[in-house]
């Protein structure tokens, strides 16, 4: 089942703006902006249905004054409202301080890696993964598919490999940076297992 079927989405459509990164004391993290999991999908009652200057043109109009939009969680799979304040004067780049991408969040709560059993003194664990509540949500390059981020291990074999992980008990998220090597001594070059599909989804909160 995908994402937008779960819940009203204003206006409908199930495109908007992905965050992917927050700069710390940004607008965007004073608002509540959680990356991978977020995607903003109207300001100011405007739906941000399509990829053009919209968004930035309203940020522009307001900046130093607060502004209403409405935020899909691929986590939560709920919308909620939040007021964020534009602005050039908070000592970072951009009016919101995220970095952010055009995309469709229909399906985005399935691109997750389960990490299982992580093996003592492995790449996984050095890079301090913990078995069953880690989640790889993502890399700097966009994971699309299940067969996406087993490419990215392969090519970085013996090359420091930064991840994006979410751990549920903790409900945050955390880079890592892990170099997979087929030598270490045991199983795959991570030391770990890795699950993906319906069974292997971030639980709901």
């Amino acid at each position: 089942m995908g994402a937008s079927e779960s819940t009203e989405v204003p206006g409908g459509g199930s495109e908007g703006y992905h965050v992917l990164r927050v700069q710390e004391n940004s607008p965007g993290y004073k608002a509540g902006l959680e990356p991978f999991f977020d995607f903003i999908i109207s300001i100011e009652n405007t739906r941000l249905d399509q990829d053009n200057e919209t968004l930035k043109e309203i940020l522009k109009a307001n900046a130093e004054k607060p502004v209403k939009m409405l935020v899909y969680s691929s986590k939560t799979q709920k919308v909620r409202e939040a007021s964020i304040t534009p602005s050039n004067m908070w000592g970072g780049q951009g009016l919101l301080g995220v970095s952010i991408r055009f995309c469709s969040f229909d399906g985005a709560n399935e691109n997750v890696w389960h990490v299982l059993d992580v093996q003592p003194n492995s790449p996984a664990d050095i890079a301090g993964l913990r078995s069953n509540t880690d989640y790889i949500i993502g890399a700097d390059s966009v994971l699309h598919e299940s067969e996406d981020l087993f490419q990215l291990i392969e090519s970085h074999e013996n090359k420091p490999l930064k991840l994006y992980v979410y751990n549920c008990e903790t409900d945050g998220c955390r880079e890592i940076t892990i170099t997979p090597n087929s030598n270490w001594g045991g199983e795959g070059s991570l030391g770990c297992g890795i699950g993906y599909g319906y069974l292997h989804r971030i639980p709901k909160k």
